[in-house]
């Protein structure tokens, strides 16, 4: 008898683990209008997201539909320690992140950094940029220092300098520079991978990327 109620015990313990599990993988596909992040249960956004950082074994991507706001302070004291470094966000040998693995945002990110890899279709203003981590915009990114991107279509600003691995579209700063380019650059100093130039460069044509 004992033995009889250890085991209808120990069967409705995991009914109930197996049920909570689930329930609680069904509800961080919910959508939610407003929440914050780093989360666990949060998975889909029609509304705002207030991010800080997800730490990278924990990051788990997210889906917003609207505004996604990252709050995280390195941003404000990242630029002038950058101004006299500004690198590509990428080696030649870069590996491509996934779609499934970014967090994706259709509307407007709002950021003073973002450190999470991260697709942005529509547009993207961040004090520091993205910074170690793999970026990609479509649409239009606006800096008041500089803008860093594995990809960007569409159009980059910042007064200083636009960095990228792959664009196509437009550059305009100070100093742009893609090693994968097409279309137009207007700044003080130019580079893609067919020439340099002052002013304005372009390239609209499938080209052979020049290594340093």
């Amino acid at each position: 008898m004992k033995t009889r109620i250890i085991l209808l015990t120990a069967v409705l313990l995991v009914n109930s683990l197996v049920y909570a599990s689930d329930n609680l993988k069904v509800d961080s596909l919910k959508p939610r209008l407003i929440a914050a992040s780093p989360s666990k249960t949060t998975r889909n956004v029609n509304g705002i997201l207030f991010k800080y950082f997800d730490e990278e074994e924990y990051f788990k991507p997210k889906k917003v539909n609207g505004l996604a706001m990252g709050f995280n302070f390195v941003g404000i004291f990242l630029p002038p320690l950058m101004l006299f470094n500004l690198q590509p966000p990428v080696n030649d040998d870069y590996v491509i992140v996934p779609r499934e693995k970014m967090n994706t945002i259709n509307g407007l990110q709002l950021s003073l950094i973002n450190l999470e890899p991260t697709v942005t279709n529509g547009l993207e203003i961040n004090v520091s940029s993205n910074v170690n981590t793999y970026a990609v915009t479509n649409g239009m990114s606006v800096s008041p220092f500089f803008n860093l991107h594995h990809e960007m279509k569409g159009v980059s600003v910042s007064p200083l300098a636009n960095i990228g691995q792959k664009c196509r579209g437009i550059q305009i700063g100070l100093y742009n520079q893609c090693k994968d380019f097409r279309g137009i650059q207007i700044g003080g100093w130019n580079e893609n991978g067919r020439r340099k130039l002052p002013l304005i460069n372009w390239n609209f044509k499938k080209q052979k990327v020049i290594k340093k």
